[in-house]
């Protein structure tokens, strides 16, 4: 089975609903009322209700997983740019830019609606598939 290497890409998407965002909120743990409460985010500086940033993580994360061979994350680091809305949709891309031996791969990860919301860049383990 074929491993991650340099140039390869994968994509993920998800819509951003508010039952989304209520259900990571409930998974999660974070009920922080940005998220959660349209009352109290409509006062802030966000102007309304928004979306984890770490909920735009996950979907860079499935893309990771959309790599070829068995991918195990071994770090992540992510710039936060612009808040999510429910409503929009994200769509995550990995690409691979430089393999760092043992296995390991270096890929570069955004997730986008309109614009860029997320940007970094992950090592990853690569590893043949079982069978």
């Amino acid at each position: 089975m074929p491993v991650a290497s340099v140039g390869d890409t994968a994509d993920s998407t998800l819509d951003v609903t508010t039952d989304r965002i209520d259900a990571f909120a409930e998974v999660s743990g974070d009920t922080n009322p940005l998220h959660l409460d349209d009352d109290y985010a409509e006062s802030s500086m966000f102007g309304g209700r928004i979306a984890h940033g770490m909920l735009a993580a996950g979907v860079v994360s499935a893309a990771l997983a959309n790599l070829p061979g068995e991918v195990v994350y071994l770090s992540q680091n992510l710039d936060f740019r612009e808040p999510i809305r429910p409503g929009e949709t994200v769509t995550a891309t990995a690409t691979v830019v430089e393999d760092l031996g043992d296995d390991k791969v270096r890929v570069e990860t955004t997730a986008k609606t309109d614009e860029t919301v997320v940007a970094g860049e992950a090592v990853v383990l690569s590893l043949p598939r079982a069978v």
